[in-house]
């Protein structure tokens, strides 16, 4: 059967429009059953926190459960190769932070390369890390934690959460500016490290503000300042670092991730539903109170964030000689 010019003009824009029409029809029907929220953290720490009160509104906006999977260890790693190696349908996301873009210089050789094989989704919050030390110490601020250091090199121990954690990173970077030298004393996970500091097994630690506020507004740790470039409303009272070293900053953030070729049409009905929630007042202030900023945006500006703060972080690590567990 021989067809018109017209009815070939007809069935080639039909097969044109086919693809938006599929594109729309996925989105409209995302999510079908229970989405995986994989966190690459112990439970208890800011990522968990974020994790599931995320995961709590999503499920409202969705209707849908979703579901946050601890899966610790390889500094992450673990987790967010679990979700690389997802199919790529929108039922398994990674919460991504700022491991993830100290990892690609921290790790000689991964098994993926995440600013390629993760699709950033959105951001959800960002917040300053604070200076915490032990109350046994003579050291009440800033400038006195740097002379202290200066005076006594090598004797003050600074935990973490890991090797190339962003409370790993953030110490390193102060140390680079501050031109002095503590000892690094990595633990797995946050919360065991946090532990020990108030124990005064160890001296210092630049911990995520969600964890430690509560320690330093009751006298058990002292706090000396905040990290990101403003104070925090959480702890009013605390300068920030970049006071008495200008430019220093250093920030927790976290945000959405997906298995690269991930449909558009699924991330944008994420990230939709993400700026919905990061939009309505409840949320905002259950942020609020864990010192946290929003990070509102697209799926681009996100990715953004992840190829700036890659860079900025692969900088640090090759200053520190940083090494994984």
């Amino acid at each position: 059967m021989k067809l018109s010019r017209r009815s070939l003009l007809h069935l080639s824009a039909g097969a044109v429009a086919l693809p938006a029409l599929s594109r729309r029809a996925r989105a409209q029907t995302y999510p079908a059953r229970p989405v995986r929220l994989i966190i690459g953290y112990t439970p208890g720490g800011s990522a968990d926190i974020t994790a599931r009160l995320t995961g709590q509104w999503l499920s409202e906006r969705l209707g849908q459960s979703v579901i946050v999977e601890s899966r610790p260890g390889g500094g992450t790693n673990i987790a967010t190769e679990a979700v690389v190696r997802a199919p790529p349908d929108g039922y398994t996301l990674l919460l991504v932070a700022p491991a993830n873009a100290i990892n690609a210089t921290l790790y000689d050789k991964l098994n993926f390369d995440f600013l390629r094989d993760i699709a950033p989704v959105s951001g959800i919050i960002r917040f300053p890390n604070v200076v915490d030390v032990n109350p046994s110490l003579p050291i009440k601020s800033i400038p006195e934690l740097i002379a202290y250091a200066k005076t006594n090199p090598g004797t003050l121990n600074m935990a973490s959460s890991g090797n190339g954690s962003t409370i790993h990173m953030s110490g390193e970077l102060f140390k680079m500016m501050a031109g002095i030298n503590m000892v690094h004393v990595p633990y797995r996970g946050g919360a065991p490290a946090l532990t020990d500091l108030i124990a005064g097994q160890v001296h210092v630690m630049f911990d995520n503000i969600p964890t430690s506020a509560e320690h330093v507004r009751s006298g058990r740790l002292r706090g000396l300042a905040v990290t990101g470039t403003a104070r925090s409303h959480v702890l009013p009272d605390l300068p920030t670092v970049a006071d008495f070293l200008p430019g220093y900053e250093a920030s927790a953030w976290y945000g959405l991730g997906a298995p690269r070729n991930t449909p558009a049409a699924v991330i944008d009905r994420l990230n939709d539903a993400v700026n919905a929630i990061l939009a309505d007042p409840a949320s905002q202030g259950r942020f609020a109170e864990l010192g946290a900023s929003l990070l509102p945006g697209s799926p681009a500006d996100f990715g953004k964030l992840l190829a700036d703060e890659t860079e900025k972080w692969g900088k640090v690590v090759k200053f520190a000689g940083a090494k994984p567990d």
